[in-house]
């Protein structure tokens, strides 16, 4: 097959395009900068110069496309400037999804998360529910509008199936909690709330391999959230020092991480907060993105590995870089 992807220099989509190479498949990747692209150099990708606001490179990533993967999206907590957020994820999303009906694209699959649902205070949640209060971070609104965006293309036609990761994690994660990772298997201690909010913490791997499924097998207009094992911040991080034989990171009471966001609430349009003191990355570190993979197993055949299997092998490649 010959597969479009978005998103493919970052951390899921840089795993689905060697999935979809090693499995056989052509990639044509979407990139801003080829020259910086190397990693889909190194996979074979064919890259395509453009960005998700330009119609001519999203016709010629699409052209004799049997597929396509929209990954790419916009993901920061405690930006002053948010506006990327409404242009990548939103904007974005739907001058693909109409690039991918002018095209007449066979198949789509769109990356959604579990956060679209906002804060679920630790209710397992499942595909059929629908968010209808406030979103608590720029990311989550801007990514529950997309998701409302990709449902509307589907019900108009276009075979768009959603998938819905949680929290990811494993070897080359840049993120937020790539690098708490890496401080603790280091053998340093960073702060994180005591209990906090609840994550369902997939192995980019089986994720990238969720997405595979859904072109696969998943049923136009469906969404299947690929949930993987719940734990909290200060769990799975206590985890990763467990593995490493390193100590837990350092534990701040709920009760002062929530003082500490209603304080700073003023001042964060204002002063340059660092981004994890940030209000929104604040509430973020307590809120709970839960929810149930049973329908990806049950449709797809998705299944994900433990996450002390997943952990160990993130430690170990921590330690080799």
């Amino acid at each position: 097959m010959r597969y479009a992807l978005t998103g493919a220099t970052g951390f899921v989509g840089g795993e689905l395009a060697r999935q979809l190479v090693e499995a056989g498949h052509d990639v044509v990747a979407l990139v801003r900068t080829p020259a910086r692209a190397s990693a889909m150099n190194a996979v074979g990708a064919e890259l395509v110069e453009g960005d998700l606001d330009s119609d001519a490179a999203l016709d010629r990533l699409l052209d004799r496309a049997d597929g396509l993967f929209h990954v790419a999206g916009w993901y920061k907590l405690g930006e002053r400037d948010r506006s990327p957020g409404r242009r990548v994820n939103v904007e974005g999303t739907r001058n693909v999804l109409t690039a991918a009906r002018r095209a007449h694209t066979p198949k789509v699959v769109y990356t959604s998360t579990l956060a679209v649902n906002s804060d679920t205070g630790g209710v397992v949640r499942d595909e059929t529910h629908r968010h209808t209060g406030g979103h608590i971070t720029e990311y989550d609104r801007t990514k529950a509008e997309a998701h409302e965006v990709a449902h509307d293309y589907a019900a108009r036609g276009l075979p768009v199936v959603t998938v819905m990761p949680g929290g990811i994690y494993g070897p080359g994660d840049t993120s937020q909690v790539g690098e708490l990772m890496a401080q603790v298997v280091a053998g340093r201690r960073p702060q994180v709330p005591t209990g906090g909010g609840t994550l369902m913490w997939t192995h980019v791997a089986d994720v990238a391999r969720g997405h595979v499924l859904a072109m696969e097998r998943g049923v136009a207009g469906e969404d299947y959230m690929l949930a993987g094992e719940q734990a909290t911040l200060s769990e799975l991080l206590g985890r990763v020092a467990e593995i490493a034989g390193t100590r837990p990171p350092r534990t701040v009471p709920t009760s002062v991480v929530r003082v500490m966001e209603r304080a700073l609430r003023p001042v964060a349009g204002v002063l340059p907060l660092p981004a994890s003191y940030h209000p929104e990355s604040l509430r973020a570190a307590l809120a709970s993105y839960t929810g149930t993979r049973a329908k990806a197993e049950h449709e797809l055949g998705w299944t994900c590995r433990p996450l002390s299997e997943g952990l160990t092998q993130t430690v170990v490649a921590l330690r080799a870089r």
